[in-house]
């Protein structure tokens, strides 16, 4: 059999029933026979009958929250997917909704079975391996995207760095058909900060990592006087070097910034047409690497779109591609089944210890690893970390976990891998880009507008009516799920194929959107001098 490459048409996937009729299905879902809750499907008034189950709503239940099934006494453990999701705080009758107010977070005893769950994946021989349309570097990197970046060494730089970029508008490229774009990045960090350390550590391996990104095909360092990452010390720490892809520019030897500008301007100018001989070919899916991501996440975030991602994500790593799964803080509660399917013990543990450095970095804070989620999550109906770590989770499928990198490290294993990162969307994506994604799919059920470059987002909504009033920012709704219309393997296949399109050159809506180029965020940890 030989290798094929994907074609333009994905599965064609669409909620066949409206609102309105929606209340003749059953209005709950069961995701376990041993749960001792389900979640609604719609809103549901206050004496409404299961159709499966013997219990009536006690209360109105919010579409994406959860019912008592049965009768729960205080203490007793609170399951979803068969998994704890924390504690009755009071006794409830069954038909009782089950939020925040009656689930408490509870402390709970983990068995991390480092490794005894693993089971390797089973890959497709490389000649039958799909294929998209790719853009290979001389190095034999692939690219999805072809960007020229202009980077800033320090927030001395950013508006250097945006001036120069923003010259380079559609009407400047127009004789550079393959380049994507001149996009600035721009942060806050560089100056008044460590000269050394794990704060500077990390900001130098997150701007070296984005240069050294695939999708970017040439970049332009700015720097500036006096700043803590200083430009020969960043590049010798990266092991870059200048050269014809990587130029760089001092604003104070240039002559002050409207001499930098312009002068910089020229440089990307030199390196236009270099970027611009970049031409795509058929090469292995195996070369997509996609950083996954989850906000402002509801109650069926966990039920459609990020299982369904983990659909997806299998298909690619069965492929021999890579899924980058991180916000660390976000699979507190659950990292022990990612710890059970770990290739070796010591994988594992890696896992744990940086679960181990998050408790301890946030002890005695009012933070969401210490129990409460975000108001959008729990307006969402998501109880506590706990249940919102049981979804996010699934956005890895079952795969095993290969491998375990800091913050904004390079990204060698392919598979399932794991990266440290905080919760917030943008730090934790710049992070997957900075480590090698050339991909970035974002699941939301409250309706997250991002974007990303040089490495594009494509949005999954986990709910149908949030879909249909965000369809400019949405690439694929997940909500057939929920609806009926549609399984998790099915709709994993409609996101593994519309993936493989996206990394093939279609835009995604952020893209056309154009949003994208202020969402480099490092992370930014330690405190400023």
């Amino acid at each position: 059999m030989t290798a094929t490459t994907v074609g333009p048409k994905a599965l064609n996937i669409t909620s066949k029933i409206k609102p309105a009729e929606q209340a003749l299905r059953n209005p709950f879902i069961r995701l376990d026979a041993e749960d001792n809750v389900v979640v609604a499907r719609i809103d549901v008034p206050a004496g409404v009958a299961a159709k499966s189950g013997n219990f009536v709503t006690q209360q109105p239940v919010p579409a994406g929250h959860k019912v008592a099934t049965r009768d729960i006494k205080r203490g007793e453990r609170i399951l979803k997917y068969n998994t704890t999701i924390g504690f009755a705080s009071e006794d409830v009758p069954a038909g009782t909704w089950m939020h925040s107010h009656n689930i408490s977070f509870g402390d709970l005893v983990k068995d991390y079975r480092h490794g005894e769950a693993y089971v390797a994946t089973k890959l497709v021989p490389r000649e039958q391996r799909l294929q998209f349309m790719g853009i290979v570097r001389a190095d034999g990197r692939v690219a999805t995207r072809n960007y020229i970046g202009v980077f800033a060494l320090s927030h001395r730089g950013a508006t250097v760095a945006r001036r120069i970029a923003e010259h380079f508008d559609e009407d400047a490229l127009a004789e550079y058909p393959r380049i994507d774009g001149v996009a600035p990045f721009t942060h806050e960090q560089g100056a008044g900060m460590e000269l050394s350390g794990e704060p500077m550590q990390m900001l130098r391996r997150t701007i070296g990592g984005y240069i050294s990104n695939a999708n970017t095909a040439a970049a332009l360092i700015v720097s500036a006087v006096g700043e803590d990452n200083e430009l020969n010390a960043f590049l010798e720490d990266q092991h870059l070097a200048e050269g014809a892809r990587i130029r760089t520019l001092n604003i104070g030897a240039a002559g002050g910034t409207r001499s930098a500008i312009a002068r910089g301007i020229e440089i990307v100018r030199d390196l236009l047409p270099d970027a611009n001989r970049a031409e795509r070919e058929p090469v292995s899916v195996e070369h997509i690497v996609v950083g996954l991501q989850c906000g402002g996440s509801d109650g069926f975030s966990g039920l459609s779109a990020n299982p369904a991602l983990g659909v997806a994500m299998e298909l690619l790593i069965e492929q021999g591609g890579t899924a980058i799964l991180s916000e660390t803080s976000e699979i507190y509660g659950v990292e022990h089944t990612l710890t059970a399917r770990a290739c070796t013990a010591e994988v594992g543990r890696k896992l744990v210890a940086r679960i181990d450095w998050w408790l301890e970095y946030n002890k005695g804070r009012d933070t969401q690893i210490n129990g409460q989620v975000s108001p959008g999550n729990n307006a969402g109906g998501l109880a506590n970390v706990l249940e919102k770590s049981l979804g996010g989770a699934k956005k890895g499928g079952n795969a095993p976990l290969m491998e375990v990198y800091e913050y904004a490290e390079r990204v060698t294993q392919h598979g399932l891998v794991f990266m440290d990162t905080p919760g917030y969307d943008p730090v934790s994506a710049t992070g997957q880009i900075a480590g090698g994604a050339n991909m970035v799919c974002f699941t939301t059920g409250r309706g997250s507008c991002f974007g990303s470059v040089p490495a594009p987002t494509m949005k999954l909504a986990s709910n149908t009516p949030m879909f249909a009033r965000m369809e400019a920012d949405m690439d694929i709704n997940c909500g057939p799920v929920i609806d009926g219309d549609a399984t998790v393997a099915e709709m994993g296949r409609a996101i593994f194929e519309q993936i493989v399109r996206h990394a093939s050159g279609e835009p995604t809506k952020s893209e056309a959107l154009g949003v994208g180029a202020s969402e480099f965020v490092p992370w930014p940890l330690g405190v400023t001098v």
